[in-house]
């Protein structure tokens, strides 16, 4: 367990969040009205933060959130549907994000960049926001890592969120790719990708220590993440020799060759997923015209075009990385046995 940073600095963080409330100002393209519901609902997540970290997250009852906050407990729920979303009040932000960054119209080539340009962006506003309360000795970044590591209602709701994120990021690039949302690489894929944000959380538990800056603590992090990245970017098969040993020649030659085969029947499985999502789109019901001209729209199919594009171009682009990486193991090997021979004589 983190050690938990004195209740005065969260004392002083909270009290810095009420300047900021009094201080906001409005917001480009924003009315009076959304300002002051998007204020309320994050002094009401902020505060009750606050007080789960100092009181703990049982002892807090929502009458007292709502009075401290000056609102009502209707209102607090009205914002809120459970007590755990008080805390991890992210989701509707991160599944627009998501759906921006990983479904049709993105400028993300990668759904892998992608995901980690969001991460990524959520690290630096989590770091931005420490840093701005002057809490330099990582405070509220341990203190809210404990809050939900130690309270077991907590850690279930984030399960149940980050699955609930990943079935948004498996529909958001069915829809990009036009094959059905149900398919098993699409599925597949959602759940990789969320597994980023997994692993960037727990090097959030690893680097939350008093001797680490938030500056420092965003690089680590940030870090890890884009390795793990790096590793779905360019397939398990490396990662699978090294567990399992394989260091001959012919071993690591047999495993490239397969990674490509790998490689070409995952896009044939997707042509196949696309092809059976359009036919069962034709047979939509006339009561449901609607949603198969919405399914249908030319911007939709452009986008698929483009999908099916860039995964012939990532597709080309594997085959030659692999194909570099087997001349270089073979120059390893190479060498190797030219050491060995020269060490026998």
């Amino acid at each position: 367990m983190i050690e938990n940073p004195e209740p005065s600095g969260v004392l002083a963080w909270l009290h810095s969040l009420r300047l900021q409330y009094e201080e906001a100002t409005d917001t480009d393209n924003e009315g009076l009205r959304e300002r002051k519901k998007r204020q309320t609902r994050k002094q009401i997540s902020d505060t009750a933060t606050m007080m789960f970290m100092l009181d703990g997250f049982d002892s807090v009852r929502v009458t007292e959130i709502a009075a401290a906050c000056g609102v009502s407990e209707k209102t607090v729920y009205n914002y809120f549907p459970t007590k755990e979303s008080l805390v991890l009040d992210q989701e509707d932000e991160m599944v627009d994000a998501i759906e921006r960054e990983l479904g049709p119209g993105t400028t993300h080539a990668s759904p892998v960049d992608a995901m980690v340009a969001i991460i990524n962006d959520k690290l630096k506003e989590f770091v931005v926001t420490a840093e701005r309360h002057g809490l330099d000795d990582m405070a509220m970044i341990r203190s809210f890592i404990n809050l939900v590591e130690d309270t077991p209602s907590l850690r279930a709701a984030q399960f149940d969120m980050t699955e609930r994120l990943s079935l948004v990021a498996a529909r958001a690039m069915a829809l990009r790719a036009g094959v059905d949302p149900q398919s098993p690489e699409a599925q597949m894929a959602g759940d990789a990708l969320l597994g980023l944000w997994r692993v960037s959380y727990r090097a959030f538990i690893r680097y939350a220590r008093p001797d680490v800056t938030p500056r420092q603590f965003e690089r680590l992090v940030r870090d890890e993440t884009t390795r793990a990245a790096r590793l779905l970017d360019s397939g398990l098969w490396s990662f699978a020799m090294v567990v399992q040993g394989r260091d001959t020649r012919e071993q690591l030659r047999l495993a490239a060759e397969s990674s490509l085969e790998a490689h070409q029947q995952v896009l044939k499985a997707i042509r196949q997923s696309k092809h059976a999502w359009h036919a069962a789109k034709k047979n939509v019901s006339p009561e449901d015209a609607d949603l198969r001209r919405r399914l249908t729209t030319r911007e939709t199919l452009n986008e698929t075009r483009r999908s099916v594009i860039e995964a012939k171009r990532s597709m080309e682009q594997a085959k030659l990385d692999i194909l570099k990486i087997r001349d270089e193991v073979r120059q390893q090997a190479k060498g190797i046995k030219t050491t060995a021979r020269s060490k026998k004589r």
